[in-house]
This record gives C-alpha cells, sequence and structure tokens, in this order.
C-alpha cells in the first residue's frame, strides 16, 4: 500500500473565519465549501477547517510548525490578525521558534529559517 498525505484538517467553530486567517497568513485564496467546511492551499498542503460543536479546551496534540524568514516580524502581523503569542521565543540548538495560538486557540509554531 502507498499513502500520503492529502490535508490537514483542523476542527473549530467557525471554518469560514478561521480559514481567512489562515490565508491572510500563510498567503492563498480562502475557499468555502458545502456543508460548513473551508480551505486554503497553503504551501505544501491543504489546509481545511471542518465545523465542529465543542470549543477547543485542551492542549493540540499536533501542531504547525511556520517557518518565517523572522519570528518578530511573522509575530507582529499574526496579532494583527487575531492570533495570541504563548510565552516567549525560545532559542535552543536547533534554532528559534515561538509558539502562537490562532484565533480559535488551535497551537502552531514560527520557525527561523
Amino acid at each position: 500500500m502507498r499513502a500520503r498525505l492529502g490535508q490537514i484538517v483542523v476542527d473549530c467553530r467557525d471554518p469560514r473565519s478561521l480559514v481567512r486567517f489562515w490565508a491572510a497568513l500563510l498567503g492563498g485564496d480562502p475557499v468555502d465549501r458545502a456543508r460548513g467546511w473551508s480551505h486554503v492551499e497553503a504551501p505544501g498542503v491543504r489546509l481545511a477547517f471542518q465545523p465542529v460543536a465543542e470549543d477547543k479546551t485542551v492542549k493540540n496534540r499536533l501542531h504547525l510548525d511556520v517557518e518565517v524568514d523572522a519570528i518578530e516580524p511573522a509575530i507582529a502581523q499574526a496579532l494583527r490578525l487575531g492570533a495570541t503569542r504563548i510565552g516567549g521565543t525560545v532559542t535552543d540548538d536547533q534554532g528559534s521558534f515561538q509558539v502562537m495560538a490562532d484565533p480559535e486557540g488551535n497551537e502552531f509554531c514560527f520557525v527561523g529559517a
């Protein structure tokens, strides 16, 4: 059997709103689909948003690492779009990263390229 990753799906309360955040952050056009789904063709893979009834209540078990040329300008842009910064920027032997949360609280990291 051969398998490949087709898309990453994020459960959320408001796909139409959240896809616009991610489209603005990553580039690309938001696409609203049938049954409340939305998606954006992000670099490398489609990022889809599926409507669910419940709010996010615990830390993600999976998160996106978004590579950026410079972390601070990326943070500033994400904050303007409605993201939240979680803690401070961490630097270790692998480089630097900043944990963020999108407008619905889904964690992601900006990683210095």
